[in-house]
């Protein structure tokens, strides 16, 4: 694989930064200075600073992701995920949630994980709790279940649930930009509050908004095994 994402899935740097430490001739592989997208070998004798890749502490945490923030590890975008968690190790967020969503983020440094989870074609659960800007009927629930039709695109079957007149609940096993914000546009609804609640086996259960935790040694070993 590319050193970049060497060092990305073992937890030492970002991709980017990898690039900024191979520009300052810190990184040799095999005695010799590192070029930018460089190949690398599990065999290789890979050296940062003249010394072996640090073994780092995997970090597992779930947060809660205020309306606002940013999902992306880019310092120069404002209100980035990155500095709201101002965490003092490297981690990253798995995914995206929209400026404008809210609710359940994974942040790890284990980009090995992190890929996996990533895989849309393994079809884990990620569900959410979505209110409309106005009530809408039974047709609409059995509509969005069925899958939609959007930008040559048509959505899987998914299971959605009726919370109250104006809100609902959704499992969607892909994650296609701004999905459910595309879906229940098709019909002529407005999404005014997502928050995702739930991905695979983690929740968000019991976390306060812009608060987090630490996941469990059982729910990250439920991750690995999925």
């Amino acid at each position: 694989m590319r050193i970049n994402k060497m060092l990305s899935n073992l937890g030492f740097c970002s991709r980017r930064e990898t690039n900024r430490i191979i520009e300052d001739n810190r990184i040799t592989v095999n005695g010799k200075l590192c070029i930018q997208g460089q190949w690398v070998e599990s065999t290789d004798t890979i050296l940062i600073d003249n010394e072996p890749i640090p073994i780092k502490d995997k970090i597992y945490i779930v947060l809660n992701k205020p309306v606002g923030i940013i999902c992306t590890a880019q310092s120069k975008v404002p209100n980035n995920i990155i500095k709201f968690f101002d965490f003092p190790q490297y981690v990253f967020p798995v995914g995206r949630l929209d400026k404008e969503s809210e609710g359940l983020i994974l942040m790890t440094n284990d980009g090995e994980l992190a890929n996996k989870i990533l895989e849309s074609e393994n079809g884990h659960e990620k569900e959410y709790i979505v209110t409309l800007d106005k009530p809408y009927g039974d047709s609409f629930i059995e509509s969005m279940s069925k899958g939609v039709e959007f930008s040559e695109v048509t959505t899987k079957p998914c299971k959605v649930t009726r919370v109250n007149n104006d809100t609902f609940s959704i499992i969607l096993t892909q994650g296609l930009n701004r999905q459910i914000r595309k879906m229940s546009g098709f019909f002529g609804y407005r999404v005014i509050k997502l928050k995702r609640i739930r991905i695979i086996n983690i929740n968000i259960q019991g976390i306060e908004t812009g608060k987090w935790r630490r996941l469990s040694n059982d729910e990250v070993d439920e991750l690995r095994n999925i």
